[in-house]
């Protein structure tokens, strides 16, 4: 089974506007809400691919009820846990450029996150789970390298996709996968790669510092994917207008996982997963499975090693 956590949801408030004017009265010309978070959209993109997930994490308040029902309604199964306070809104701006106004969210306590531990130990081997997005002030900073720790034990199949100290804490747990986008790995390894070579090698030290498998968004510059065992694999980037690209690289990774899910190879998981993330970009919101289909043999996958 596949599980998702999302320490901090969010229900995501996006505008379209032709100027965004500080200190002045801004009228949007279209708004739409949709349920948020890293964790939770991987959930929604595996379901849009007919893959079934448990999504797990904190949900607080009106906006928290709001995320849950969304994904019942979706079919996605709930295990968040309820807290007092308020589940955090973003605000995503499409203006001239792309603006997004993040909230705090609710605070978590000690009994919460031990809570969440103990739904954490009923997975086995046979799940996989994906730890995704950023650690809410009020968490530990190395929380999802506990979480790692303990369900090593139970030989549970991690995916993580954060950043920061956030990452770097959880990376000598050894993680299945993890998804930078390359300022993420750059900032993680120290280094300033943009050519293709340095970037692998990037990815080749983010496996030394613990990382399994390396995937790489590198937004029009397609992907790059970094085997265990030395292999590397190049997805293309299709062209089309980029709409939203939010949910993009969430929308990657749960096309790679929903492809590893099915027995494919690593190339055409990469396909999957890249076919994903593009068509994702280039709708209002995450893309349905028929626009991933009628992009994904637009994609070009290539191994480099």
């Amino acid at each position: 089974m596949l599980y998702t956590l999302t320490l901090n949801p969010a229900l995501d408030y996006l505008v379209t506007l032709p100027k965004l004017t500080l200190a002045a009265t801004n009228r949007v010309v279209s708004e739409a809400a949709q349920w948020g978070g890293k964790g939770v959209n991987v959930s929604r993109m595996a379901r849009h691919l007919g893959v079934d997930s448990v999504a797990m994490g904190f949900l607080a308040g009106f906006t928290g009820q709001a995320i849950e029902r969304g994904l019942i309604s979706l079919g996605i199964k709930s295990a968040f846990i309820g807290l007092e306070g308020l589940t955090r809104i973003n605000i995503k701006i499409k203006a001239e450029e792309e603006t997004e106004i993040n909230g705090l969210g609710p605070p978590i306590s000690p009994a919460d996150l031990s809570a969440l531990a103990e739904k954490l130990a009923l997975l086995s081997e046979d799940d996989l789970l994906v730890m995704a997005g950023s650690v809410p002030p009020t968490v530990p900073t190395d929380i999802y390298a506990r979480f790692i720790r303990d369900l090593k034990r139970r030989a549970v199949k991690i995916a993580l996709d954060t950043s920061g100290p956030a990452l770097a804490m959880a990376l000598p747990e050894k993680p299945f996968l993890i998804k930078p986008n390359l300022a993420e790995l750059n900032a993680l390894v120290g280094g300033s790669a943009i050519d293709e070579e340095a970037i692998i090698a990037s990815g080749r030290q983010a496996q030394k510092l613990g990382a399994q498998n390396v995937l790489i968004s590198m937004a029009s510059r397609g992907a790059l994917l970094i085997v265990a065992t030395g292999e590397v694999f190049q997805a293309s980037a299709p062209v089309g207008e980029v709409k939203n690209s939010a949910g993009a690289g969430d929308s990657m990774l749960a096309g790679f996982l929903v492809g590893q899910s099915r027995g494919l190879g690593w190339a055409e998981s990469l396909r999957l997963g890249a076919a994903a993330g593009s068509a994702s970009a280039f709708c209002a919101s995450l893309a349905t499975k028929e626009e991933i289909e009628a992009l994904s043999p637009k994609i070009e996958v290539t191994r480099l090693y």
